[in-house]
């Protein structure tokens, strides 16, 4: 494995590869603290992040590498200047051994990728996909549930913009007898380019209205905040589709909820005492799940 991009890019066997590594990792934290101690790894966000990036430079730090960082890298780098993305990259290339890299243009990590002389991280193009944050969902799905073949996980928010929503789907690709539910505003409705790939992977697709439209016995709740940042289209508001401790009577036991964080409203406070909220839990497998996403870029594929 060379470069993280896109979740298209992945094979099930590389996932669950990836998942037995980071198992592996959390059960001896220890013999991996310096597994990376020869490595530089640059984190470089033109775009506000909290998990993400403290996430990345934690998993740098517990494997024992060190972390150049630029967070607000609009501002705060010489893109300031008037500097391409491109030219960013050759020069930070010279000083790291990997780029992990949030920029809002669509493609900005496979043009990161085309120039770079070590590996790029995609941690968020724009709207398009954040692979890692569906290789912690899955992971996350994975532990909680003992398999992803054959679950049923309802997709909420905003899923036209939402990047996390489509890495997630692309993901859920590679398992068998999957079937996904989307319930959003109707004006951020999934694209249909997504509609067309899931088809084509034998993946069913319901759109439903509201959460009672829902199977009780749905395994995840996958719920998003809009993403007002990138509405393309004036007049749009957020409308949130709010899961409290009454909605979440509607569904069984084994209804697990997870969100990619950070959230405004759609998740009412009151729900996080629920034992089915795995939020939190979701963002901790994070910065385990890119601790051996590191490993496997910095040292297996080395190897």
């Amino acid at each position: 494995m060379r470069h993280v991009l896109s979740c298209e890019q992945f094979s099930r066997e590389e996932i669950d590869g990836l998942f037995n590594l980071t198992d592996h990792i959390r059960q001896n934290e220890k013999a991996y603290s310096g597994a990376i101690s020869d490595k530089v790894v640059a984190t470089i966000f033109y775009e506000p992040s909290t998990r993400t990036r403290l996430s990345f430079e934690a998993a740098i730090l517990r494997l024992g590498g060190k972390n150049i960082s630029t967070e607000n890298a609009n501002e705060m780098s010489s893109a300031i200047k008037g500097e391409s993305l491109t030219d960013t990259i050759r020069v930070m290339d010279g000083y790291a051994d990997a780029i992990i890299m949030r920029h809002p243009d669509i493609d900005s990590a496979v043009r990161a990728a085309e120039v770079s002389r070590v590996p790029i991280i995609n941690a968020g193009a724009g709207s398009g996909e954040h692979p890692t944050q569906a290789l912690l969902d899955a992971y996350t799905i994975y532990k909680n549930k003992g398999k992803i073949d054959g679950i049923s996980v309802a997709v909420m928010g905003d899923l036209l913009y939402g990047r996390t929503i489509h890495s997630l789907i692309k993901l859920l690709c590679l398992y068998k007898n999957i079937t996904i539910f989307g319930l959003s505003n109707p004006a951020l409705a999934l694209s249909n380019d997504y509609l067309q790939y899931m088809a084509e992977k034998g993946v069913n697709y319901t759109i439903v209205n509201n959460l009672k439209d829902l199977p009780s016995d749905l395994d995840i709740i996958y719920q998003t905040r809009t993403q007002t940042e990138r509405f393309l289209e004036k007049g749009l508001k957020a409308e949130e589709i709010v899961i409290d401790k009454a909605a979440m009577q509607h569904f069984g036991e084994d209804t697990l909820i997870l969100h990619p964080l950070p959230r405004r409203h759609e998740i009412a406070p009151e729900v996080d005492s629920d034992p089915r909220a795995k939020y939190f839990e979701q963002s901790t497998n994070g910065m385990y799940m890119r601790m051996g996403l590191l490993y496997e870029i910095l040292v297996n594929s080395k190897n």
